[in-house]
Formats: C-alpha cells, structure tokens, sequence
C-alpha cells in the first residue's frame, strides 16, 4: 500500500518543484532601470528650515528615553527624543510649510553635543508631496555646519542618496527650541 502511494507522490514532487523553481530558487537577479521606469539621473537642491519645538505646551519633539546619566551629564549623553518638527519655507514659524522631519535623534556622544539623527523628511507640498527622505547621521549641535548623509528615499527619491548640511538659524539656550537651516544635495531618477 505504501509503495502505492509513494509513487503519485513522487510524481506531485517533481511536477511541483519544477512548476514553482523559477518564482523561489532565484534570490537575486540584474533588471534594467528602465524596467523601473527610471529616466535620467538628476541633482535636485532642496532649502528649508527644520524647527523643533521642545519646549511649551505644543513641543514638536519630546524625551521618550534616558539613561541614569543623562541629568548629569554635560552633553545630555543618553537622551532619546521623538520629533514630528515642521520643515517651513522660511526661518519665521508661520512661514509656508512643505513639510515634516519625523523620526528619532539622541545624545550619543560623551565628550560633545553630537547627536545620531535618524529621520524621515516627510515632503507635503508642491512637486515633491507624498515623497520622503531618509537622513541619518551625526549632527554635532555646536558646530556651524553639520552634514549628513541622506541614504534613501521614497516616491519621486527613490534610489536618492546625497547629503545634508545643517547649520542653527537660532537656537535659545533657555528653551532648548531651535531653527535650522538645511541645504540638501539629493541624486535620484
């Protein structure tokens, strides 16, 4: 009886595995860009105002972790903050919005004010809404121009990669609010 069933069973196998082994055995293969629809390459400048808000009753970005140390630290080293910080215009908060800077930063140096930026920039006006890009990097707070590197992207910066510089527009030492310039370098299709 057995060996009955063992050989419709041994035929299923074999018809199987050779009607499916072009979907799965393939782990990678080379596709044209153009398959994509990807076009020419270009180099797209962007210019904007980061404004995070950590102070008031509307901060746009908030502490979510610390470290035993952070308090006492000289560098904050250990804090975590989450930010949903608006991206405008122009330096004046009621300038027009085309964006939002959503993601995570935090102290990660002992010795200075360097933060690990980890953000999405959420773009939602004109040509580029419903696009992102991501950044990540070291922004060292008190150095007059900081850059990082831009390592992805979504909608129309798909495949971007370029970088950021960063430099304070005002920062008040009181508050710990700040607005900051960025210039950003994007290549993407």
């Amino acid at each position: 009886m057995a060996a009955k069933l063992l050989i419709p069973l041994a035929i299923f196998s074999f018809f199987f595995h050779h009607a499916t082994s072009d979907t799965y055995d393939t782990f990678s293969k080379q596709i044209s860009p153009k398959k994509l629809g990807l076009k020419k390459e270009k180099l797209t400048h962007l210019h904007f105002y980061f404004h995070d808000i950590v102070s008031g009753s509307h901060p746009t970005a908030v502490r979510i972790a610390a470290a035993k140390i952070t308090n006492t630290s000289s560098t904050g080293f250990g804090f975590i903050a989450m930010a949903d910080d608006p991206l405008t215009v122009g330096p004046n908060p009621s300038s027009k919005l085309v964006g939002y800077a959503q993601g995570i930063y935090g102290s990660a140096s002992q010795n200075d004010v360097g933060l690990l930026m980890v953000l999405n920039l959420v773009f939602t006006q004109g040509t580029y809404n419903g696009s992102t890009l991501c950044l990540f990097g070291r922004n060292a707070v008190m150095s007059k121009v900081r850059e990082m590197a831009i390592v992805g992207g979504s909608g129309l910066f798909r495949f971007a990669r370029g970088y950021a510089q960063a430099s304070n527009y005002l920062f008040n030492t009181t508050s710990g609010d700040a607005i900051v310039e960025y210039n950003v370098y994007v290549l993407h299709y």
